[in-house]
Order: structure tokens, then C-alpha cells, then sequence
């Protein structure tokens, strides 16, 4: 007599759960420094007259030092060739720590 050793369906489900489960509280790649504190709350910023109408704001952020957060001021750029927008970078959180995640242009 064979005996069938594929899983069932339902096992191929649970399977595909786990995987899924996995990856999604994997941790970032790529970033090197995770700090325990949270950030400070932003910094209210007041933005000047752009140096010419192609110039992007850049917000400020707080910067890890290495020891404290320190803050980096908003600055206007020209966007890089073939890009228009800024997606500003971000402090997230996991569960290693707080790790600053650049911005870049679209």
C-alpha cells in the first residue's frame, strides 16, 4: 500500500502564515546603529524663502551622536537629475531599537 506523504493543504497554509510572520519581524538591513532612547519630539522650523523655485525643503531631524541625539537643521536642495520629490527621512522603531532611516529623492 502507498501512503501519501504530501502535506495537506491546510499544513501548506499554516507553512506559508509562519514564512509570511517571518519576514514581516525581520529586522532592517543595513542599519548599523540602534539607539534605546527615543528621539525628542521635532523641532518647529521656520522655512525661509527657497534660493530659486527648483529647490526642495529638506526637514531637520535628529541626529545620534553616538551618545545623544543632536539636532541637524532643514536645509533647501535641487533635486538630484530625473527627480522631483523628497521623501524625508525617519526615526522607526524595532524591536533592537531606534534606527534613522535616510531620506531620498523619487
Amino acid at each position: 500500500m502507498k501512503s501519501n506523504t504530501r502535506p495537506a493543504p491546510r499544513v501548506w497554509w499554516l507553512l506559508s502564515l509562519g514564512v509570511a510572520g517571518m519576514v514581516a519581524c525581520a529586522e532592517p538591513e543595513g542599519y548599523g546603529v540602534f539607539v534605546e532612547t527615543a528621539p525628542p519630539p521635532e523641532r518647529v522650523e521656520v522655512v525661509e524663502v527657497a534660493p530659486a523655485p527648483d529647490y526642495v525643503w529638506v526637514n531637520g531631524h535628529w541626529a545620534w551622536s553616538g551618545s545623544a541625539y543632536t539636532w541637524e537643521a532643514g536645509r533647501w536642495e535641487r533635486p538630484e537629475p530625473g527627480h522631483r520629490h523628497y521623501h524625508h527621512g525617519q526615526w522607526k522603531h524595532s524591536k533592537r531599537g531606534w534606527y534613522w532611516e535616510d531620506g531620498h529623492w523619487r
